[in-house]
């Protein structure tokens, strides 16, 4: 309610400033005289760079613990030993034993039994752990054993990818870093209904919002992080984000901003540019609401170089552009017809915050 009286307020200061007709710039009298929850900016070259940038460019994550890998052997884990120069303590594979099947598997209680030495606890440690640890077992029957430990099958660790993705699925870890665009890019890649800068990483019971188009479109490396075995990526469906054109253009509709960033030319280009017979090319209005507070943006495109500055004006969900009719129009009968379309978008976004 607050935000529709200081709506009306603008629009009637507005109307008594230009003793009911157009006219351009705002001037800065009017500007004193409005509602303090109602700002009227007259885009130029001085200020356009301002507003070049949508609000939501990529910020780095914060997910913890995303730098460095080092696999640890776990449960389910088949390990393949191999005691150089002793070959009675090796299973070869053959035509017939993959090096899966003739392995040596890590048991439920973390441990896995070897020759002579009996029982090796292997869970949590590292593979150069295992080898010090059976190397250093078997010097006692063999003389300076040589011990090399692989791991042949990985079982015990795993990131799950969910959403909007063309094969959602569970990946295995293995001794290589799995990064997101990697775990992305082996469930198939994104869908073209996928929402890259929503992208969700559940990691430990917390759920961590990661930009993944950040990385993508401005290198930010702490958006594509290491994951972390149990990690749970989810990328959601894009939702609709939209700018509304309305008023003098030659097919008023909504513009849609959720796939790439949209300036305030490109969107008046798309809808088929001024109706020429009716538009003034004086009177181009950005409205913009910010919880209770709205931001009136006006542009000049009488000119070529307003075209150009429009060119560097990025458009927000929810902005309402509207292009005035000629001067002999009034300025409260010009916007009583744009004022329906603010206020329900402002009522929208009330009930979505």
């Amino acid at each position: 309610m607050k935000l529709r009286i200081s709506l009306l307020s603008a629009i009637f200061l507005l109307s008594a400033c230009t003793e009911g007709f157009v006219r351009f710039p705002v001037t800065e009298s009017a500007q004193k005289n409005l509602s303090q929850d109602v700002t009227i900016i007259k885009l130029d070259a001085t200020n356009i760079a301002s507003f070049s940038s949508p609000s939501h460019v990529a910020g780095p994550t914060n997910l913890p613990g995303s730098r460095g890998w080092e696999y640890r052997v776990g449960v389910g884990d088949v390990l393949n030993i191999i005691v150089f120069d002793h070959p009675e303590l090796t299973l070869p594979a053959g035509p017939q034993r993959s090096a899966e099947e003739s392995g040596i598997l890590v048991q439920a209680d973390g441990n896995f039994f070897y020759p002579y030495i009996g029982q090796v606890q292997a869970r949590g440690q590292s593979i150069a752990a295992i080898r010090d640890e059976v190397a250093k077992r078997l010097a006692e029957f063999i003389p300076d054993p040589q011990v090399d430990v692989r791991i042949a099958a990985f079982n015990s660790q795993s990131v799950v990818v969910s959403g909007q993705v063309e094969a959602p699925g569970k990946h295995a870890l293995t001794t290589t870093p799995l990064t997101l665009v990697e775990a992305v890019n082996a469930s198939g890649g994104l869908k073209e209904t996928a929402d890259a800068r929503r992208v969700t990483v559940q990691r430990n019971g917390t759920l961590y919002k990661v930009d993944y188009e950040g990385f993508l479109a401005s290198g930010l490396s702490k958006n594509n992080p290491v994951l972390r075995s149990g990690d749970i990526v989810t990328v959601p469906r894009r939702k609709a984000e939209e700018a509304f054109i309305l008023g003098q253009v030659k097919k008023p509709a909504p513009v849609d901003l959720s796939v790439e960033p949209v300036t305030l030319t490109q969107a008046l280009t798309r809808q088929g540019g001024l109706d020429e017979q009716r538009a003034d090319a004086r009177g181009v209005f950005v409205f913009r609401a910010t919880g209770s507070r709205m931001t009136v943006f006006q542009l000049e495109t009488s000119s070529p170089m307003g075209f150009l500055l429009g060119t560097q004006f990025v458009l927000e969900p929810r902005d309402v552009v509207y292009i005035t009719r000629s001067p002999l129009q009034r300025w409260n009968d010009t916007i009583s017809g744009l004022l329906p379309s603010v206020q329900g978008v402002a009522a929208v976004d009330a009930v979505g915050n």
